[in-house]
């Protein structure tokens, strides 16, 4: 109601379900959230542990996938998802990432986790595919200015003050937190989020001050050295 941030996630909707697709260190909250702002005629299941989830992302995702899944799911919109084979387990294919580089977010039973990462990697070879962890993830999201969840926004955040304005829309009728934002975009923040570079190749940390004239003017979010940029 105040205009903070539950979470930020995708929602794929299918014909008969939605699919939400949340923070994996926020599952219990935003289940809690959910179940007391759905009506309660909406079935709420809880799948997160028995799903599996692989990102291939880079722009030889699709070579890679090529026989695979089906070739319509290659040519796929961003921001998509469809429901087919994926090294013959069946999966939700998303056309999504969280590394600014086109690529596929998969979804499948966890229990054929293994078939699925073993076809990927001999599929993977030839483009010269290699498991990655969080830390070059997340060089990837910061280049691009993706904002992560408990660093950059959260409760206290909101989308005017984060620059994710276009998440709002106002002409669509009432939503929660309307109010609140609604009088942000009128009267302005008393903060904002915004990028900075640091001489030399000193990480800023989160946490870390950020101070000008002696006097401190904000805090930093998130910092790492980027590979692309050398900064």
């Amino acid at each position: 109601p105040d205009g903070g941030i539950v979470d930020d996630l995708y929602v794929d909707r299918s014909a008969d379900h939605f699919m939400l697709v949340v923070n994996a260190s926020n599952i219990a909250k935003d289940f809690v959230w959910l179940r007391e702002s759905c009506p309660a005629d909406v079935e709420l299941s809880d799948r997160s542990d028995r799903t599996a989830l692989l990102a291939i992302q880079g722009p030889r995702a699709a070579e890679v996938l090529r026989g695979h899944v089906p070739d319509e799911d290659l040519v796929m919109a961003s921001n998509r998802f469809v429901e087919g084979p994926l090294f013959g387990v069946p999966a939700v294919i998303g056309r999504t990432g969280y590394t600014g580089e086109d690529g596929f977010e998969l979804y499948f039973d966890g229990a054929q986790a293994d078939q699925v990462w073993e076809g990927l990697m001999m599929a993977g070879r030839p483009a010269g595919l290699e498991p990655i962890g969080l830390g070059a993830r997340d060089t990837l999201r910061l280049e691009m200015a993706y904002m992560l969840y408990g660093n950059d926004i959260d409760d206290t955040t909101s989308p005017i003050e984060a620059g994710l304005g276009w998440t709002v829309k106002p002409a669509r009728g009432d939503f929660t937190g309307r109010e609140a934002l609604m009088r942000q975009k009128e009267q302005g923040t008393a903060r904002r989020l915004v990028g900075l570079e640091a001489e030399g190749r000193r990480v800023p940390r989160h946490g870390m001050a950020v101070e000008s004239g002696g006097r401190e003017v904000g805090r930093v979010t998130s910092g790492a050295y980027s590979p692309s940029l050398e900064r």
